[in-house]
C-alpha cells in the first residue's frame, strides 16, 4: 500500500509479496478493508509507551522524533493508512481506535510532568500532544513539504513552554 496506494492493494498482491498462497491469505482477509483493519488492530496491541527522558520536553521531542521517523520513510505507510481511511469506512474507524489509543498512551507524558512539577495539575495532556504533534502531521502528510528533526524538536519545545506557562489548561 505504502508504494502503489489503495488502489493498488490487492490480497493478490499482498499473497505475492508474502510468498504464500492467495488462498492462505484469502482465508483470513476478504477484503482489503479487512486487512486494514487487522493492520491498525494489531498497532493498537504492542506495547508502545512514549519514552521517558525525565522532562517533559525531552520526552515531547522523542515522541515527535518517532513520528517524524514515520512520516519521513519514503514510502510512507503511515501516510498511506491515513488516505486509505478516506476510501473506506472501516478503515477510518479502525485508524480513529488507533489514534485514539496512541493518544491515551501518550499522556503519560503529561501526568509524568505534573508529578515532577514541571506543568500545572490540570494541564490537558490531549492539547500538549495536539500542539507537539499536529504541526509534524500538518507539514508532512497534509502539505506534503519536508520537515527536518531540528523542526520536529521546535515544536515539541513549544508544546512543553506553553505547558509550563499554563497555557494548555484544561477547559
Amino acid at each position: 500500500m505504502a508504494e502503489h496506494g489503495y488502489d493498488g492493494l490487492t490480497v493478490d498482491a499482498v499473497a505475492a509479496r508474502s510468498g504464500v498462497h492467495r488462498t492462505t491469505v484469502y482465508r483470513r482477509w476478504r477484503t482489503v478493508d479487512g486487512l486494514l483493519v487487522d493492520l491498525l488492530a494489531m498497532g493498537a496491541d504492542d506495547s508502545w509507551i512514549p519514552a521517558d527522558t525525565g522532562t517533559l520536553e525531552g520526552d515531547l521531542v522523542e515522541l515527535n522524533r518517532e513520528i517524524h521517523a514515520s512520516l519521513t520513510i519514503r514510502p510512507s505507510l503511515t501516510t498511506a493508512v491515513i488516505a486509505a481511511s478516506f476510501r473506506a469506512p472501516e478503515a477510518a474507524n479502525a485508524l480513529h481506535g488507533f489514534w485514539k489509543d496512541r493518544y491515551e498512551r501518550s499522556a503519560i507524558v503529561i501526568t509524568r510532568a505534573i508529578d515532577r512539577g514541571e506543568i500545572p495539575a490540570d494541564t490537558d495532556a490531549h492539547r500538549v500532544l495536539l500542539t507537539a504533534t499536529a504541526p509534524l502531521f500538518h507539514q508532512l502528510t497534509l502539505l506534503r513539504q519536508d520537515l527536518s528533526e531540528a523542526d520536529a524538536d521546535r515544536y515539541a519545545r513549544d508544546a512543553a513552554r506553553a505547558a509550563k506557562a499554563g497555557i494548555l489548561r484544561a477547559p
